[in-house]
């Protein structure tokens, strides 16, 4: 039986370079993921830091604050509801 050293290295090769591949694809898979997961969690503290900030702006109105607290006010309460008809 005789064993060809090129065809054997070859082989070796290509399954190398699949193996390579494959791997690479599961890395980004596992990235996606991950990005996915943080983009979820700055939504999350975004939301919380608007609902803040809207709360302070309203609180400034109630104590007799006008022209760009109103302004903005308005302008996060339309921002709001336009996200809300996406």
């Amino acid at each position: 039986m005789e064993i060809n050293i090129t065809a054997l290295a070859a082989t070796i090769t290509a399954l190398g370079v699949i193996f390579g591949a494959v791997f690479a694809v599961y890395k980004w898979f596992l990235k996606q993921e991950k990005q996915d997961k943080d983009i979820k969690s700055i939504k999350e503290e975004q939301s919380i830091l608007v609902e803040g900030i809207w709360a302070c702006l309203m609180g400034l109105k109630e104590q007799g604050c006008n022209g760009p607290v109103t302004d903005a006010i308005s302008k996060i309460e339309t921002h709001l509801n336009q996200q809300a008809h996406k």
